[in-house]
C-alpha cells in the first residue's frame, strides 16, 4: 500500500485534474454558479486519496488537522511576538536618541 512519493503527486495531479475538467467542461454560467463547497469537496478528495494512500485514517487525520490548528495558531502567536519586538526595539532607539539629544542641548546651553 506504501507509494512513493512521485506515485503520490501523480495521484493528486490526477484527482485535481479530474476535478477541474469536470467543473470547466460546463458553459461558463454554470461554471460561475459552481459553489465554493463543491471545489472544497473535490480538493479535500483528493487530500483523503492521498492521506489514505499513506495509510493515514479518519482518526489520524482528524488529529492532524487538530495538530495544524494548533501549529497554525503557534506561527500567528510568532508573528504578533516578532512584531511586539520590532515595536519595542524602535521605541528603545528612538528613546534613546531623545535622550542624547537632550544631553547634548542641555550640555550646551548649560556652558
Amino acid at each position: 500500500m506504501a507509494k512513493t512519493v512521485t506515485e503520490i503527486r501523480s495521484l493528486a495531479r490526477s484527482h485535481t485534474r479530474t476535478a477541474l475538467r469536470d467543473i470547466f467542461a460546463q458553459p461558463l454560467a454554470e461554471q460561475q454558479l459552481i459553489r465554493r463547497e463543491e471545489i472544497d469537496a473535490a480538493v479535500l478528495k483528493t487530500v483523503a486519496t492521498t492521506l489514505m494512500s499513506f495509510g493515514i485514517e479518519q482518526e489520524d487525520r482528524q488529529e492532524l488537522r487538530a495538530d495544524l490548528q494548533y501549529l497554525r495558531r503557534w506561527r500567528r502567536s510568532v508573528e504578533q511576538a516578532q512584531t511586539y519586538t520590532l515595536k519595542a526595539v524602535i521605541t528603545v532607539i528612538a528613546t534613546a536618541l531623545l535622550a542624547a539629544v537632550w544631553l547634548g542641548l542641555d550640555s550646551a546651553l548649560g556652558k
